[in-house]
């Protein structure tokens, strides 16, 4: 090859290597984006044991699963409370991470006891302690019950006929199928109505505890090493599931331990109940998600974090306090964040507007498939444009719970006395008559009121309302009289009555006209939104049931088209992924496929023993029988997503290499598309987690359970 073409050779390779990596979106080199084409697996690898790729696995892993290899990893994963578990003896032990029930440590500590500052292990069978109100569901039942539902589809006149008709028939069929099974079953979703299935469970509800690792150790890293590669953490957790008489459950299907790390060559498998995903939307919703509900919840999470940060500043006696409030919202302000960026990349979204072009084309081609279902995407692209119109109110009005400042609260009872006060004293309510008035108006503003963080948050939410409702909405102009962003917060606050306590006091001696015409910028919010938001959100409603029937029309040609050769959206029930240990480009180098103890020891003294990336006291002089080269944590190509935490992940010989936990923060645009090159999932080691037991927390007697499966 002469050096002409190996430069050009060169340069090819160093494009292809960019694209991958994905500099194209930060504007560093422009891809044409009509060029862009949908890619195999840009739906993701969540298959359903309903339907299982058995073709694929054996073709691309010259491993070909029979009927009985099904049945057992079906019957040996378990569904918990928000995630995932699996039996991993034939005593009942089973396996989840520390972050599914790290909130459960309190509900099973003694009196004297602080769960929260050490480890817990039970030592014996005795000391394994029940968890109130828990339960772990395991999969026994799958029935096709498709065309039953979409009998009773057909049968509506309307779309708002047609919903009630589904929704009634899937209610029927559940009741039925319980009171004859006795199982707990679900009618479950799939290709957004185009297939329906129902699952029963056989509910174990007595659960115990009997190990959880150190918090420190067990959330390893924080919120700041949280969605992201490499990791140091100790996520796991074991419990035993219990029968009717109180004896360990004899497990006939369980996942055994493996003592030997994974390859890169080798074919990993997650069983797992991943949460929800939205790759079958159609890029109208798509946008719709985008442009309206990640806009602002990306907007709400994102000022509320930082805010909390800002406060530190101003409040340092605080400042444990304020990072509190940011670890409680910090899953949630990654996740949210950067989905909402990730719909933002207009690569990204160009593969899904390719994806939607192959499958019009298809349908289009299709004389039959055309008339039915030809005008799927117009509609729905109507439908939300109209839900469009409606969403900047719907999110300027609505009220965000814990994200909401107190003040709203005020000023909705500051209208509520008003209302009380126009009625007769005989038809007032008890709390507004004339012995009780004068303290209930000194209760309305609360007595414990944290006014820099009720401020943080009411800023917040100002701006959100101009940013919906832009400067020529009648309510903005009403409150804000022409003011944006800081301008307009401070004259909220100096012009409101209700962010002063002493104002709100005074209200006992005015009557309920001179409250209602107070020219109240909280007051007018409010009043503007008690009036409208109840019919905004009938008429989203109204909306989201002709969107919802003519997505059933959308599925059933998704699978009329694709059929099983791509997995239906995730719907928080059981799946098998497929992967391999895989590295990727990550910061200008390369993620290493696996870490080790040493590594974590490393952060440990790199970021000087402190929050969070300090250690347990147990942790900071290992045993001298720890080999710090083991693996701790590992990366895979596995398809996860939230609901997926707690999964086995095993090789094709059934054994638990490792536990699910989380994801790198590329995989976050793994609500709406699976990007091969960089999403990873991150799995604690089942060989880190035996040394761990071994030699930190000598738990000789779960040891012995995991490498005999079964108790001693």
């Amino acid at each position: 090859m002469n050096q002409l073409n190996q430069k050009l050779v060169s340069k090819f390779i160093l494009i292809l290597v960019l694209l991958s990596t994905g500099l194209y979106a930060q504007g560093i080199f422009k891809v044409d984006l009509d060029t862009v084409a949908a890619r195999k697996f840009d739906t993701g690898k969540m298959w359903t044991f309903d339907f299982p790729p058995t073709n694929y696995f054996e073709s691309t892993y010259n491993f070909r699963p029979g009927e009985d290899w099904y049945e057992d990893v079906r019957l040996s994963a378990l569904r918990i409370p928000g995630c995932t578990a699996s039996f991993i003896s034939e005593d009942g032990l089973v396996m989840t991470n520390h972050h599914c029930v790290d909130g459960l440590r309190r509900q099973i500590q003694n009196e004297g006891e602080d769960l929260s500052k050490t480890y817990f292990y039970a030592t014996t069978l005795e000391e394994e302690r029940k968890i109130p109100n828990y339960y772990a569901d395991q999969l026994v039942l799958i029935e096709d019950v498709t065309d039953i539902i979409w009998e009773a589809y057909e049968q509506g006149q309307t779309d708002e006929e047609k919903t009630t008709n589904v929704d009634a028939k899937i209610k029927e069929l559940q009741e039925q199928y319980s009171e004859e099974t006795g199982l707990f079953c679900q009618v479950v979703t799939f290709y957004n109505g185009g297939k329906y299935s129902l699952y029963g469970y056989k509910r174990y509800q007595d659960v115990r505890m009997v190990f959880i690792p150190d918090f420190e150790i067990g959330s390893y890293g924080g919120d700041p090493d949280n969605f992201t590669y490499p990791r140091y953490d100790l996520d796991f957790s074991f419990m035993r599931v219990y029968d009717e008489n109180g004896n360990p459950v004899k497990a006939k299907n369980y996942f055994e331990w493996s003592q030997v790390d994974p390859t890169k060559d080798d074919v990993l498998f997650t069983i797992g109940n991943p949460g929800s995903t939205n790759r079958l939307k159609t890029v109208a919703q798509l946008e719709f998600l985008r442009d309206y509900y990640y806009k602002n919840l990306a907007y709400l999470f994102d000022g509320q974090f930082n805010g909390y940060e800002k406060l530190k500043s101003f409040y340092p006696e605080r400042t444990e306090e304020f990072e509190a409030f940011r670890r409680r919202i910090g899953n949630g302000w990654k996740s949210i964040t950067n989905t909402y960026k990730s719909l933002n990349d207009d690569y990204l979204f160009a593969r899904k507007k390719a994806f939607e072009k192959m499958l019009i084309q298809k349908v289009n081609s299709d004389t039959e498939l055309r008339e039915k279902y030809g005008h799927v995407w117009k509609t729905i692209e109507q439908v939300t444009n109209e839900k469009g119109k409606l969403a900047p109110e719907f999110f300027a009005l609505s009220i965000f719970g814990r994200f909401e400042s107190q003040y709203f609260t005020i000023a909705n009872a500051i209208l509520e006395l008003a209302e009380q006060l126009q009625k007769p004293e005989e038809e007032r309510d008890p709390a507004y008559k004339a012995e009780e008035l004068e303290q209930t108006i000194e209760n309305l503003f609360p007595a414990q009121f944290d006014k820099p963080v009720q401020d943080m948050k009411l800023k917040i939410r100002l701006d959100m309302i101009q940013m919906n409702l832009g400067d020529n909405h009648e309510l903005v102009r009403k409150m804000f009289k022409g003011k944006k962003g800081n301008d307009a917060y401070k004259s909220v606050l100096e012009n409101s009555i209700v962010v002063d306590r002493d104002k709100v006091f005074k209200l006992k001696n005015m009557s309920a006209k001179e409250i209602l015409e107070l020219d109240d910028p909280l007051l007018h919010f409010t009043k503007y939104a008690n009036e409208n938001l109840e019919k905004i959100s009938e008429d989203l409603q109204e909306l989201n049931n002709t969107e919802s029937a003519i997505e059933n029309l959308l599925g059933q040609v998704q699978y009329k088209v694709f059929g099983t050769s791509i997995p239906p959206d995730a719907t928080f029930t059981l799946r098998i992924g497929d992967g391999v240990m895989k590295h990727y480009e990550y910061n200008g180098t390369v993620a290493p496929t696996k870490t080790t103890f040493y590594g974590m020891y490393d952060r440990y003294y790199g970021f000087d023993k402190e929050y969070p990336w300090d250690l347990p006291q147990l942790w900071k002089n290992p045993n001298s029988g720890l080999d710090l080269s083991t693996t701790f944590n590992f990366i895979s190509t596995n398809d996860l997503v939230g609901g997926s935490s707690g999964s086995a992940v095993i090789n094709k010989n059934r054994e638990v290499v490792g536990v699910a936990f989380d994801g790198n923060i590329e995989s976050l645009s793994g609500d709406f598309i699976y990007m091969t090159n960089t999403n990873r999932a991150v799995i604690v080691s089942s060989v880190g987690i035996i040394k761990a037991l071994e030699y930190i927390y000598k738990a000789d007697r779960i040891v012995s359970e995991l490498k005999t499966g079964k108790i001693k």
